[in-house]
């Protein structure tokens, strides 16, 4: 008895799955869309579309497919694009104010569609991501690919928000 209850323990244990914030059961394929550009930054498309492609199939636990065959698309539009200064000191009197700190800020609108039932699962039309980084020792582009980042991961928590 004791044999076939040990034996009957673990085989029970490879019936369960868990899918931490996943799709519903019946997605299981996405198919990530470049997102439209109304910014000048035209590397933008490119480079938001990248990171999804990487982070958000396997954040959800699904796979990454062409839209004619996908479960669900993932559209947007990057709305907005501003390289700002919000921290500073001022100069002198005369003298121009030192840039301590500058941040670049990110705007996107995004849907999640579920192609099998025709529905929106997640959307949100003002999204933001912002990249901060001191005068002194970075750059725009990694101000930029921190506000990415951050941008994905905002989808990715919204995506998951549901389930």
């Amino acid at each position: 008895m004791l044999i076939a209850l040990l034996l009957w323990v673990p085989a029970q244990g490879c019936l369960y799955s868990f899918r931490a914030g996943s799709f519903p059961s019946h997605i299981k394929t996405i198919a990530i869309v470049p997102f439209d550009n109304e910014t000048t930054r035209l590397e933008l498309t490119q480079e938001i579309h990248a990171v999804l492609l990487r982070s958000l199939p396997r954040s959800l636990g699904i796979r990454q497919a062409g839209e004619d065959v996908a479960d669900a698309v993932v559209r947007g539009r990057i709305t907005g694009y501003n390289l700002s200064t919000p921290n500073y000191r001022a100069g002198p009197e005369g003298d121009r104010a030192q840039v301590l700190q500058r941040q670049v800020s990110i705007a996107v609108t995004v849907e999640i569609v579920d192609l099998v039932n025709n529905e929106i699962l997640w959307e949100d039309s003002g999204l933001r991501g912002e990249g901060q980084y001191l005068e002194t020792g970075g750059t725009e582009d990694q101000g930029k690919a921190i506000a990415i980042d951050l941008l994905v991961q905002r989808i990715v928590d919204g995506a998951q928000s549901n389930w």
